[in-house]
């Protein structure tokens, strides 16, 4: 392994941690974290500050490396540095944990066993009892470790508590808020994150054959599903929400058992937040909330992780705040704060414990009695019954949302109506529209952005021989980067008309509609507002007092965050 890799699981020497000639890890604010009365822990007593000084990291680096940020992501035990490589002219990204000494190994790994038998013993699981876990380890820590520092204790339950309740060596990177993707292709081979501001990021971080075949058996046992020689590929869903792919063993992949995280957003994208991303444009966005709002049914299409997914989640925020919503997915990922709403996942039967295999199918079928306003339906694939399900749901009065890979709405069309799917143009017209997304590289440096290609509804024209077509209405022009209007006014949107009539609006009427819900999402933007509950009260108390939420705007007075002591 290179210098820089992190292995803080073998004996590491002591010594003051540097970073190209100076410190890298914050010694003011470890000694503060220990002296805040916040922090106090039971099990151990305040390290002292030469301990802190020179025992607690112990980081070198090669002198090729500059910083480019420097941040805690469990502090005061994971400390993330992303550097520029001059030598190979790429960033990294490098992780630190505190060191241990050889004895501090010891003690370490002589509570592993105590620890062990006590799980048994209590019959506890660590990921369901987390909190009681803890609190066992606190009281075991401090009973075998009476003739231990305290600077040693409390490293040694950080490692005991990152193994047993958390993700052991990935746990930085999974507690790390930037990153979206982890990923490990084999053996002795680095694990790659990606980064939302750095893109993709190779770390300092790597598994032998043994410790990658653990770790992967030990995730899927997180996510409830059995690998074998005979079994040895599945997906699921962690507890943490992040989805999660893997393969077990070198049966079917020659590099080794691998694996790769998609983390889990726990607190949601809203509308703003995809219009300050540049993702959507203001205008976009407000025709999306008047077309979902009144039902509308939309696909978000595009390739893997392009955001099909978080452009779903968010836009459904302007489904009407009591309207009953159910969601169907195979891996959890919708999230949405509707007190109607129905959240449903699918079983197979490859878990623990041989259970009935419940499918989208069943669960959509299910649905469907239930009586729903709104369906979210997660990614749709290439299993027909569960297509050709969700289109006949939308065609006879069920509107909803969904996701599809392909690279353009013309192309969905296509596959939706080809085998093995064979949907008919007629059913598939029953989308009202289709957005496409995708990963794009914007400027001289090629920064890479999600961005909304383009909105488009599905019309069928009589000149080209009833043939169903994308119209666009927004389009994503790649030299300016800015998302445009397709046509002269919204007004000529065969859905926006279809509001319009059902609604019995006129021309102007439905245009100020639009105006309206666009000066929202302004004014949102324009005073900061941004927290995922202010939005969340803003979009309810529109929906609920439309007029007074204008009026409070027109003053500059609208405070969604006051609306709990302040209502409307």
């Amino acid at each position: 392994m290179d210098e820089y890799v992190s292995d803080t699981d073998t004996e590491t020497s002591e010594g003051e941690g540097e970073f190209g000639g100076g410190e890298i890890a914050p010694i003011g604010e470890i000694k503060r974290y220990f002296t805040d009365t916040d922090t106090v822990q039971a099990f151990a007593g305040t390290p002292s500050d030469s301990f802190i000084e020179s025992r607690f990291f112990d980081i070198q680096l090669s002198d090729s490396f500059d910083a480019v940020e420097s941040y805690w992501t469990n502090k005061p035990f994971a400390y993330t540095t992303i550097v520029f490589d001059e030598t190979e002219g790429k960033r990294r990204y490098l992780f630190f944990e505190p060191v241990l000494s050889e004895f501090e190994q010891y003690v370490r790994q002589d509570l592993e066993q105590t620890i062990r038998y006590a799980l048994r013993d209590a019959d506890l699981t660590t990921v369901s009892d987390p909190d009681r876990f803890r609190d066992m380890l606190g009281r075991l820590v401090a009973e075998h470790g009476a003739a231990v520092e305290d600077g040693s204790l409390h490293k040694i339950f950080y490692y005991l508590s990152r193994d047993f309740i958390d993700y052991g060596r990935l746990d930085p990177l999974m507690q790390d808020p930037g990153i979206e993707d982890i990923s490990c292709n084999g053996e002795d081979r680095p694990v790659f994150v990606y980064h939302e501001d750095y893109r993709d990021l190779e770390t300092n971080l790597e598994f032998t054959e043994d410790e990658l075949d653990s770790l992967v058996l030990s995730l899927a046992q997180r996510a409830d599903k059995h690998l074998s020689i005979s079994h040895p590929q599945d997906s699921g869903t962690l507890p943490d929400g992040s989805r999660i792919q893997l393969t077990y063993d070198s049966d079917i992949s020659p590099q080794g058992s691998n694996f790769t995280i998609r983390k889990f957003q726990e607190v949601p994208f809203t509308p703003i937040d995809l219009i300050q991303f540049n993702t959507f444009s203001l205008d976009q966005m407000a025709y999306l909330w008047l077309a979902i709002e009144n039902n509308m049914s939309i696909m978000f299409v595009g390739p893997t992780a392009s955001g099909k997914t978080t452009s779903m989640n968010a836009v459904s925020l302007f489904l009407p705040p009591d309207g009953k919503i159910v969601s169907i997915e195979k891996v959890r990922e919708i999230s949405i704060p509707h007190d109607n709403w129905a959240s449903y996942v699918s079983r197979d039967m490859s878990g623990s414990e041989k259970r009935e295999e419940i499918s989208m199918y069943d669960l959509l079928q299910s649905a469907l009695h239930a009586r729903p306003e709104y369906m979210l339906v997660g990614e749709i694939r290439t299993d027909p019954v569960v297509v050709r399900t969700f289109f006949q749901s939308i065609f006879t009065g069920h509107p909803g949302g969904t996701t599809f890979h392909a690279s353009s709405a013309q192309n969905a069309i296509n596959r939706l109506t080809s085998d093995p799917l064979n949907i008919t143009e007629q059913m598939v017209s029953a989308v009202d529209l289709m957005a496409v997304q995708q990963q794009v590289s914007i400027g001289e440096q090629g920064r890479r952005e999600r961005r909304n290609l383009n909105v488009s509804e599905l019309r069928r024209e009589a000149e080209s021989g009833d043939t169903l077509e994308p119209v666009e209405l927004f389009k994503w022009d790649p030299t300016s980067d800015v998302i445009k209007e397709t046509i002269d006014s919204l007004y000529e949107s065969r859905v926006m008309q279809e509001i319009a009539d059902t609604r019995g609006w006129d021309r102007e009427r439905l245009l100020s509609e639009l105006q309206k819900r666009r000066r929202v999402l302004e004014y949102l933007i324009e005073s900061d507002i941004t927290d995922y509950d202010d939005v969340i009260n803003a979009f309810y108390s529109f929906s609920r007092n439309e007029e007074q939420v204008l009026d409070r705007i027109r003053s500059g007075e609208f405070d969604p965050s006051t609306l709990a002591t302040d209502p409307l």
